[in-house]
């Protein structure tokens, strides 16, 4: 068992590979911004990011990576799991997400669309989220079974699980189409037609 000097510590080195992750996107977005994405290299990011080129795959396997890691997904898991017992996993997903994205700064939630643009139109980004799906919709299905008592691998949770990633994406989809719409506004909207059962 760990002492406190040592989980001190360890939360601590956490925290530093947190900013490094964060600090290490940041750089890739202004120069994707300034570049294009296809002509920024890593080794680009890695100099603007004062950083080595194997620190930089340290932190992230590849160019795609540094897009599509977000550094809000525990804060969103926290806010999810504090959430009443009794409450539908819908109505508990909405409230996470509302928070999270609220709570942004604007130049926060200017990286989120950002981020959110280039994986819905650079073709090897899409790919490169499609085929990872798995892993957030396993988190999704996860965190549904937890807060209804039910296996991750049930049909019901998959299915319900399946059903927030897709009105999720319908969301992100619509804010690529409408640059000036806002994102918490059209991703809680989503969500509330699922969390009625999609009345049409």
């Amino acid at each position: 068992m760990r002492s406190q000097g040592e989980l001190a510590a360890l939360s601590l080195r956490e925290r530093k590979k947190a900013r490094t992750r964060a600090a290490i996107q940041r750089h890739a977005l202004r120069l994707f911004r300034e570049k294009g994405y296809e002509e920024t290299t890593v080794s680009q990011i890695a100099e603007a990011a004062e950083v080595s080129e194997s620190t930089f795959f340290r932190y992230f396997p590849s160019k795609e990576e540094v897009v599509i890691w977000d550094e809000f997904d525990p804060r969103f898991v926290d806010l999810f799991r504090a959430q009443p017992a009794g409450m539908p996993p819908v109505r508990a997903m909405r409230i996470a997400i509302r928070e999270v994205l609220g709570g942004l700064t604007p130049e926060q939630e200017a990286a989120v669309r950002e981020r959110m643009d280039l994986m819905m139109t650079v073709p090897e980004l899409r790919q490169t989220m499609i085929a990872q799906m798995a892993a957030p919709m396993r988190l999704v299905a996860e965190l549904v079974a937890e807060r209804s008592g039910r296996s991750p691998d049930e049909a019901a949770v998959t299915a319900v699980a399946g059903a927030i990633i897709g009105v999720s994406f319908a969301a992100m989809f619509r804010c690529v189409d409408e640059p000036a719409a806002d994102m918490a506004a059209v991703l809680d909207e989503a969500l509330g037609y699922l969390e009625a059962g999609l009345p049409l």
